[in-house]
């Protein structure tokens, strides 16, 4: 077998890819005959790929890179462990120093009683242990009965068959008999899209209620807990009106059923605070979290559960696991990387300096005649595009077409920036300064100048 490098030929990279490479949530006919863009190398926020372009990521990896690309810090931490112990499971009544030691300091940092952990190896895995943990701890509180979750549509929390089916993405429903049984979907807080002449408070509290109409229609004791993100990352950054979560905590409360916050994205600092639930003062019984955990640099996900739910189960004998539950090595890498938010004040820094800054910034886009709505908080925002800015009209073709153009420009000016349908997202490294936040947005702007002329030039700015 021939091994290539990051000096290969871009060709040569891209043919191997395609010959071989299984991408997630790809077209791979598609892919193979474009050919992948081939990243090479990484520094703070900025990605080499492996034709020499310099791409400036606003989209932190996978809204994960919070403390930037390069940190040595990281690396030695991982090869001091692996010398030390590469790997031990924490089965069969046996523990190791790196996983006492994060779950010790993830329940000093989460908010609450929030004050026990159960590793897995991403957010996927996290909340397939939520949805057999939250029916396990009703079943052993002696109402087996409850056993459906209520999630929302256009939510996203993974893609495993369990994970995939809590998440309201139908796209993904289609494929492989998701979702699987007791789980049940109510209407997002998109009041963008879905709004009408609603004022965004009134239509808050009218998303919030129908959780209580689900409740009541499928019947209290049936139902064991309400799972949601802070703000729907992978949906498109949709911030949900300032009312709609003082009603959730409202209703969950009033039944007594259990709240699952889903911080994978919006965990260790990407809103501002170190969790999303300070943000928005939510009190969840079991909180999700990954990606920044490690900002990327290991697999490594948990639910951080509170002090009931963890007596409950803890009294019996809970059947699951992974064989990399609480991996030593990715272990260390978390801690050291909290080291660093922590230490370096990269969480104050982006709440009182960067997060404002780039707020200024990035609401100066709304003039562009492609915009029809800005939202931000903190490190995480979405542009909506449209056809009408009045109106708020979606385009007459397909969903994610002039989504996916804009997209297309973002990479040609060498910035990375995700499209959601036809909402243009940005998540940037926790790290970056305001110099490349100006690029960042210097980029954008060029990119969606080039998407109107190309979306006039076809046509194609017409409401649907």
């Amino acid at each position: 077998m021939t091994i290539l490098t990051p000096n290969s030929p871009t060709a040569e990279l891209q043919a191997m890819d395609a010959a071989h490479h299984m991408h997630p949530f790809t077209h791979g006919a598609g892919l193979a005959e474009k050919g992948a863009r081939v990243i090479t190398r990484a520094d703070g926020c900025w990605l080499t790929d492996s034709d020499g372009n310099r791409i400036l990521d606003g989209m932190a990896g996978l809204w994960c890179v919070n403390i930037g690309y390069g940190r040595t810090e990281l690396a030695d931490a991982a090869h001091r462990q692996m010398q030390d112990l590469p790997f031990y499971n924490t089965f069969f009544q046996t523990t190791h120093v790196p996983a006492l030691n994060l779950a010790a300091k993830l329940a000093e940092l989460a908010p609450g009683d929030l004050n026990h952990v159960f590793f897995a190896g991403s957010g996927s895995e996290a909340n397939d242990t939520n949805l057999r943990m939250v029916r396990t701890y009703w079943a052993e509180k002696g109402e087996p009965d409850r056993q459906v979750i209520i999630s929302r549509w256009n939510a996203y929390h993974g893609s495993s068959v369990g994970s995939g089916s809590l998440g309201g993405m139908k796209g993904m429903h289609a494929q492989g008999g998701m979702p699987i049984p007791g789980i049940h979907h109510i209407d997002q807080p998109h009041w963008y899209n879905e709004g009408g002449f609603s004022t965004p408070e009134a239509f808050g509290l009218e998303r919030a209620q129908a959780l209580e109409t689900a409740i009541l229609e499928i019947g209290p004791e049936k139902v064991a807990a309400f799972i949601a993100e802070p703000i729907q990352g992978a949906g498109g950054v949709i911030v949900p009106p300032e009312t709609y979560w003082p009603e959730i905590q409202r209703i969950v409360k009033k039944y007594g059923i259990l709240l699952i916050v889903d911080e994978v994205i919006c965990g260790f600092g990407r809103t501002g605070n170190w969790f999303g639930s300070q943000t928005f003062d939510i009190k969840p019984d079991i909180m999700t979290v990954a990606k920044g955990l490690s900002s990327g640099y290991q697999p490594i996900g948990a639910s951080i559960v509170s002090d009931e739910v963890a007596k409950v189960i803890e009294n019996t004998e809970f059947n699951h696991g992974y064989t990399y539950s609480g991996h030593p090595v990715a272990c260390a890498v978390a801690l050291e990387n909290l080291r660093i938010l922590e230490e370096e004040g990269i969480v104050d820094r982006v709440r009182e300096e960067t997060a404002p800054y780039l707020k200024e910034r990035f609401e100066s886009l709304s003039d562009h005649p492609l915009v029809g709505e800005v939202r931000i908080v903190g490190m995480m925002g979405s542009l909506a595009l449209t056809p009408d800015k009045a109106t708020r009209a979606p385009f007459a073709a397909e969903a994610g077409t002039a989504g996916f153009i804009c997209r297309e420009r973002c990479f040609a000016n060498n910035l990375i920036m995700r499209h959601v349908n036809d909402r243009m997202v940005i998540s940037p490294p926790l790290v970056i300064s305001k110099e490349e936040i100006d690029t960042l947005i210097d980029r954008a702007r060029k990119s969606l100048d080039e998407a109107y002329d190309q979306l006039k030039d076809k046509g194609l700015l017409v409401a649907g």
